[in-house]
C-alpha cells in the first residue's frame, strides 16, 4: 500500500514538474504583474460598485453633483486667475440656466450647442441644461467656417450658446445656420448689445431663479449628456454621444485607478469641450467633491507656476503640453509645487524620465482611449513609456484585445474561419474592445451619426455573431502585457492633441487654393510628438498667392489643421485607380536635400515662408517651433 501511494505521489509530482517546466514562463509572468493586475482588479471592482448603485438609484450627473453640493457648499469646486466658484455658486447658476431655458420652451431631448472659452459658466451652463434633459454638444472653439457649421448642424442643435469671444465667427456663418436655431449671446458686460438675431443669456440669467426645481420629465441614467466632437477616422467632426453613465464610468474609472482623493486640487490647461478636461479632470470635482484649478489657455511657463499658486496635487498634460513644459528654463516653480501625479496621453518615452526627474513627479497615469469607444486602458504603475496593459493572468475581466490588421486600412486580417486573429507579443496590431450593451464599460455609445458609427464595429471577431469597437490604432504588447502605442492607421493622424483627417484638410486646402489637385499626409517632425499635417499642392503655373491662402486657410480650418508644410507640384502621380499617391511624398517629407519641388513651413506668425536647408537644419535640431 504505502509502495503504491509512493508511485502515486512520484507520477503526480512528475507531472506537476512538467506542467511547471512547459509553464514556468507563464508563472514568472504571473509574479511580476500579479500586483499591478491586482491593484487594477480592486480599483475596477469599486467602480462597478459605483455604477451599480448610481444606476439602481437612476442617478444623473447633476443628481451625484447635487450630493457634494450639500456635503461642501462653500468649498471651491472651479478656480482660476479671474474666477474662484464654491459648489453653492456653480449649483444656483446651473438652477438658473435650467429655469432660463425651461421659460424658453426647451424640454426633454431638445439639443442646445455651447461655444465658450474655459470658464465656470461652461460647466454650469451643460449641468443646467440637463437638468431639463437638453443634450449640449460641446463645440471646438478653434472651428471656424464649414467645419463649426457642421458641428453645429450635425448635432441637430435647436439652439446656439457662445460667449462674446466668438461673434465674428458666428456672424460669418450665420445666413448658413439653420433658421430654427435660436441663438443665445453671452456677455461678460451685462450693458454691451449682443449681435443681431442673437437673444442676450446675461438678460435671460439675470430673473432666472437659483432655486432647484423638479423637472415633470426627469432624465435618467441612461440618457443622453453632452455630445463631444471627435474627427474619427475620417470627414468632418463628428459628435460622439456621452450619457450621464458614460460620463460616470469615464471620470471614476481613472479617479479609483489612480487613487485620487476628494481633497486633491486638479490642475488643467485643456480645454473643456473634450473628454480629458471636461470629463477625466472636471469630473472629480463634479462626482467626488475636488477643486479643479483651469486655464483659458495652455502655458508652458505658467504650468507648474500655476499649480504651486492654486495648491495643486494633481496636474494632467497631454504629450506636446509636457515637451513645451520641459523645453522652458529651469525655475523656482520647478518643485515648489506640491504635484505627485500626473496623468494624461502622450507623454513620449523619450522624455518621460527628464520630466520626472526635473519636476519631482512620483507617479504618472499615462492613459489611452477614444471618447466614442469602449477601449479605454490605464498606465496604472508608472511603466515609461506604456499607455496601459491586459493582464496576462486575468485577461477575460476586461476584453480588450490586438489584432492582426492591415497598418494601411486597418481591416483586420481573418483566418480560414473568418474570425480575427490575435497578435503575439511585440507583433503590432489593431486596438479592439469587446461590445456589450447595456454594459457602461463595454457599450458602444457611436455617434449621432448612425452610418459613421456602423464604421467603427467590427463583426464576428472571436466567434459568430460577437462585435467589438475598433479603435483605428496599432499598438503592440510587450510579455508582460503592457501596451504601447505604435501608430494610428489609414490617413488620420494625431497633432496638437487633436485627431487631423487628411480628408477633410484636402477639400478645404484644394478650395482656397482654387481647387487645385491637393494631396495631405502626415509628416514627422524629429523630437516632436505627433505628426505634423503637410499639403502638396499641384500648382505648375504658380498660381497661389501665399499670403492670402494663409489667411483664407485661417478662416476655414481649425490651427492644429493648418498644414505646417506645403510642396508646390510640378507634376503629379496617379494610382491604377486614379487616386493621388501620397506614399511616396510621404516618405520624402520636407527635406529640401531630396526635394526640388518649393518647399515651404508655417511660422509662428502664421505665413509660409520658403523652406531652405538651413531652415531644415534648425528644424532638424529643434530650433525652430511648432
Amino acid at each position: 500500500m504505502v509502495c503504491c501511494c509512493y508511485f502515486v505521489w512520484s507520477a503526480v509530482l512528475a507531472v506537476l514538474a512538467v506542467v511547471i517546466s512547459r509553464h514556468s514562463r507563464w508563472f514568472y509572468i504571473a509574479g511580476v504583474t500579479i500586483k499591478r493586475d491586482l491593484t487594477a482588479l480592486w480599483a475596477y471592482g469599486k467602480l462597478l460598485l459605483l455604477i451599480k448603485k448610481c444606476e439602481r438609484k437612476n442617478l444623473t450627473i447633476a443628481d451625484i453633483f447635487e450630493l457634494n453640493v450639500a456635503k461642501n457648499p462653500h468649498k471651491t469646486i472651479i478656480v482660476s486667475d479671474t474666477q474662484n466658484w464654491t459648489f453653492k455658486q456653480l449649483h444656483e447658476y446651473s438652477n438658473q440656466i435650467a429655469n432660463a431655458f425651461r421659460t424658453q420652451g426647451y424640454k426633454k431631448g431638445d439639443v442646445v450647442g455651447l461655444l465658450l472659452e474655459n470658464r465656470a459658466e461652461f460647466v454650469g451652463i451643460w449641468i443646467g441644461l440637463s437638468k431639463l434633459g437638453v443634450i449640449t454638444p460641446l463645440i471646438n472653439t478653434n472651428l471656424r467656417g464649414p467645419s463649426l457649421l457642421h458641428s453645429i448642424t450635425v448635432a441637430n442643435c435647436g439652439g446656439l450658446i457662445y460667449g462674446d469671444d466668438f461673434v465674428d465667427a458666428i456672424n460669418a456663418i450665420k445666413k448658413e445656420i439653420p433658421a430654427n436655431v435660436v441663438l443665445y449671446q453671452l456677455n461678460d458686460d451685462p450693458n454691451k448689445a449682443v449681435s443681431a438675431e442673437a437673444k442676450s443669456l446675461t438678460v435671460l440669467l439675470k430673473d432666472a431663479p437659483k432655486q432647484a426645481f423638479r423637472a415633470i420629465d426627469r432624465p435618467n441614467h441612461h440618457d443622453k449628456l453632452v455630445y463631444i466632437y471627435t474627427s474619427g477616422t475620417t470627414g468632418l467632426p463628428k459628435a460622439a454621444v456621452i450619457t450621464h453613465s458614460r460620463y460616470l464610468f469615464i471620470a471614476a474609472g481613472i479617479h479609483y485607478t489612480l487613487d485620487f482623493q476628494h481633497e486633491d486640487v486638479f490642475y488643467t490647461p485643456l480645454p473643456l469641450y473634450h473628454t480629458a478636461g471636461g470629463i477625466l479632470s472636471m469630473g472629480q470635482g463634479l462626482l467626488f467633491g475636488s477643486t479643479v484649478a483651469i486655464r483659458k489657455k495652455f502655458s508652458a511657463s505658467g504650468y507648474f507656476a500655476d499649480c504651486a499658486k492654486f495648491k495643486c496635487t494633481v496636474s494632467q498634460y497631454i504629450g506636446e503640453m509636457a515637451r513645451y513644459i520641459l523645453a522652458t528654463p529651469a525655475s523656482e516653480n520647478d518643485r515648489k509645487h506640491k504635484v505627485h501625479c500626473v496623468f494624461g496621453n502622450g507623454l513620449r518615452p523619450q522624455i518621460w524620465p527628464q520630466f520626472i526627474k526635473r519636476f519631482n513627479i512620483a507617479k504618472v497615469g499615462e492613459f489611452y482611449g477614444a471618447t466614442e469607444g469602449n477601449a479605454n486602458i490605464m498606465n496604472n504603475d508608472s511603466t515609461v513609456g506604456a499607455i496601459g496593459f491586459v493582464s496576462r493572468i486575468l485577461p477575460w475581466i476586461y476584453p480588450i484585445s490586438i489584432i492582426r490588421a492591415d497598418p494601411d486600412t486597418g481591416e483586420p486580417i481573418r483566418g480560414k474561419d473568418g474570425l480575427c486573429q490575435l497578435c503575439e507579443p511585440n507583433e503590432p496590431g489593431v486596438f479592439i474592445g469587446k461590445i456589450k450593451k447595456g454594459n457602461p464599460s463595454r457599450a458602444f455609445l457611436g455617434y449621432v451619426d448612425a452610418k459613421a458609427s456602423e464604421k467603427k464595429v467590427v463583426r464576428d471577431v472571436f466567434k459568430k455573431g460577437d462585435m467589438a469597437f475598433l479603435s483605428g490604432d496599432l499598438l503592440v504588447s510587450d510579455e508582460r502585457g503592457y501596451l504601447f502605442f505604435k501608430d494610428r492607421t489609414g490617413d488620420t493622424f494625431r497633432w496638437k492633441g487633436e485627431n487631423v483627417s487628411t480628408s477633410e484638410v484636402e477639400a478645404q486646402v484644394s478650395n482656397v487654393a482654387g481647387y487645385k489637385d491637393t494631396i495631405v499626409y502626415g509628416v514627422t517632425i524629429p523630437n516632436t510628438e505627433g505628426r505634423a499635417g503637410m499639403a502638396a499642392i499641384y500648382d505648375p503655373e504658380k498660381q497661389v498667392k501665399l499670403d492670402e491662402f494663409a489667411d483664407n486657410l485661417s478662416k476655414v480650418l481649425p490651427s492644429y489643421a493648418k498644414p505646417q508644410f506645403l510642396r508646390f507640384l510640378t507634376k503629379i502621380d496617379l494610382t491604377g485607380t486614379f487616386k493621388l499617391r501620397k506614399v511616396d511624398l510621404q516618405k520624402e517629407a520636407f527635406d529640401p536635400n531630396v526635394i526640388n519641388d518649393a518647399l515651404f513651413y508655417l511660422t509662428p506668425k502664421g505665413k509660409y515662408e520658403a523652406l531652405t536647408k538651413e531652415i531644415y537644419d534648425k528644424i532638424s535640431r529643434n530650433e525652430v517651433r511648432f
